[in-house]
């Protein structure tokens, strides 16, 4: 008989405030109040979603402000990524699309706030045709949401086992990223240490030189993870903006992609 695995237990709040992050519950309690003076965000916004909100931002109540309403704004407007999750839904290249905000939505669900986080991608086995497949609406939305728009703070995306096109991956994010970004976009060459210097390799797949599970067995567990915690995507999914109650001028998804529409046009890749 399967066994699946149990839905995980949100963290206390009594857990996250007893960490070393300065934030009390009088700070979330002011944000709180001024969430419920906006007509257009939601107002089942969890305690813990105002914390998570709240150490991102450094502690600052006028920059949370801020993150709260474009974090909604991007969440109700960029519907290849946040709208009807789930596993029902076709899941081809999945873990490089909507598959890395579920799994960080779930994590911080469970753990709460980080001190940092540091992404590692494995490109090991990517074709040169996967760039050609991936769906430009859903490149622009990622890239407007990643990783600035994360709820944690990013210390840095580290790429491993890198391609012969890789120069060509790097064009990529040259020409949709702020240089502040690409300083932190490291690409390791094949057969370095290097990342070794940055990260206990031990904690990687095995197949990436680790001695953690082997690659099918986290994916696995991921989707599995995923699948029993449907309940959880179901109510984040209800918490978005009402544009037609937004004070001023509604936010269109055109608002935020200027920039990156224009990279786009003058990208060429062979």
């Amino acid at each position: 008989m399967e066994t699946k695995m149990p839905a995980r237990k949100r963290i206390s709040l009594e857990e996250e405030y007893s960490k070393p992050t300065g934030i009390t519950a009088d700070d979330i309690a002011k944000l709180r109040q001024w969430l419920d003076t906006q007509p257009h965000l939601p107002k089942n916004l969890t305690d813990l979603d105002l914390i998570l909100i709240y150490h991102k931002c450094d502690r600052s109540i006028q920059v949370s402000k801020q993150e709260i309403d474009n974090q909604y704004t991007l969440r109700t407007l960029f519907t290849s990524f946040f709208k009807d999750r789930s596993l029902n839904k076709d899941i081809e290249n999945f873990f490089l699309t909507a598959g890395v905000f579920m799994m960080l939505d779930l994590w911080q669900y469970e753990e709460g706030t980080w001190p940092g986080l540091t992404f590692i991608f494995d490109l090991q086995g990517i074709k040169m045709g996967l760039l050609s497949k991936l769906d430009i609406q859903n490149i622009q939305q990622f890239v407007a949401y990643f990783p600035d728009a994360i709820l944690a703070k990013f210390n840095g995306l580290h790429f491993i086992n890198t391609p012969t096109f890789m120069d060509r991956v790097n064009t990529l994010t040259k020409a949709f990223y702020k240089n502040e970004n690409i300083q932190k976009f490291i690409v390791h060459q094949n057969g370095s240490n290097t990342l070794e210097q940055i990260i206990d390799i031990d904690i990687l797949p095995k197949e990436a030189g680790g001695k953690f599970k082997s690659l099918e067995e986290c994916q696995q567990d991921t989707l599995e993870k995923i699948r029993a915690n449907e309940d959880y995507f179901v109510e984040e999914n209800k918490k978005r903006i009402v544009e037609a109650l937004r004070p001023g001028k509604p936010k269109t998804i055109a608002d935020f992609f200027d920039s990156v529409e224009g990279s786009f046009k003058k990208l060429e890749i062979d």
